[in-house]
């Protein structure tokens, strides 16, 4: 009995150490998680909760009071027609720009991860220079270069391109357009790092497999790399489609939603309902109902997006 008891003891007291290891370790990670909580509670979950608040009123953020109109706001947006064009844009954009970004990314990131290539350092930074370049300093270089009398028509018209100057920005039908690809030479760069670090993680073996079966750059890449990076591939292009919906520095500086509201986008709406005089009063109100309704809208598309990516995952596994 009393070796039994004994045993019993140390199986005891190695619960309570391994549960008392578990808490502490436990403790030590919500510790770090802490500041991150705090300030996501403090930027990100408080100023969401004052959204939905002020959605409810009609306030034009410059005043003390306020008028509770309930959900007056959402229906006065369901029938407001550069609502639905801000809305109809922004997908649009999403559209032209995530095909584009990921192809070509995708592209970079399979020529960068050569390691034949020479210098291929020096390319990855080159190609990652403009993610870190601010989108304002972008956009007025652009309007420089694209401009009516800017070194771009005036290379167009040296070569006989074209009989007269493009209004890039200007006109309603290439506007939309030229942010798309500004914004793909903008941004590219952070989805090849993304890549990169997928197609790292394909071992050398399959590449060597490839090679000794005869296997070309292209066949290894379409019939062997493909398939063993679609999962990050799937990530990939959920990111990219929630930041393109999300997309308003480069419209805000280059053409601010026009030509004729050509380019409006959901973030160029709100913002100009919000702080904008050039409509009269600002309505923040109105324009926090509309940043919920396509937040709303967004979070929908992500899940169902999820949901699209799991099934393709689990039935590749299957």
């Amino acid at each position: 009995m009393d070796v039994k008891q004994r045993e019993s003891s140390a199986i005891a007291v190695t619960k309570r150490n391994k549960r008392r290891e578990k808490w502490i370790l436990n403790g030590w990670c919500w510790l770090f998680l802490s500041m991150s909580v705090i300030f996501y509670i403090l930027f990100q979950g408080y100023p969401i909760i004052c959204s939905i608040q002020y959605s409810l009123l009609d306030w034009s953020g410059l005043t003390s009071n306020a008028t509770f109109v309930g959900i007056q706001n959402y229906v006065e947006l369901i029938h407001d027609e550069l609502f639905w064009n801000a809305f109809f844009n922004s997908f649009k954009y999403t559209a032209m720009i995530v095909p584009l970004e990921l192809a070509v990314s995708l592209f970079l990131a399979y020529m960068l991860n050569n390691e034949l290539l020479k210098g291929r350092s020096i390319y990855r930074t080159m190609f990652f220079i403009p993610v870190v370049t601010t989108a304002s300093v972008v956009g007025i270089i652009m309007i420089f270069l694209l401009g009516v009398q800017g070194p771009l028509n005036h290379l167009l018209m040296a070569f006989h391109l074209v009989k007269s100057p493009i209004n890039f920005l200007g006109n309603a039908k290439y506007a939309m357009p030229t942010l798309v690809l500004i914004s793909l030479w903008k941004d590219c760069g952070t989805y090849m790092i993304y890549w990169l670090a997928g197609l790292q993680g394909v071992s050398k073996d399959v590449y060597e497999a490839a090679t000794v079966d005869g296997a070309t750059r292209a066949q290894t890449f379409f019939h062997i790399v493909l398939p063993l990076i679609a999962p990050v591939g799937g990530i990939i292009a959920i990111l990219c489609a929630i930041n393109s919906l999300k997309v308003f520095d480069i419209v805000k500086t280059m053409t601010e939603g026009g030509p004729f509201y050509a380019t409006d986008v959901i973030a160029t709406y709100v913002y100009r309902s919000a702080f904008s005089s050039e409509i009269g009063m600002p309505r923040l109100g109105y324009a926090s109902a509309a940043a919920l309704l396509f937040g709303v809208t967004v979070i929908v598309i992500g899940a169902v997006l999820n949901i699209v990516k799991a099934n393709l995952n689990r039935k590749r596994v299957g």
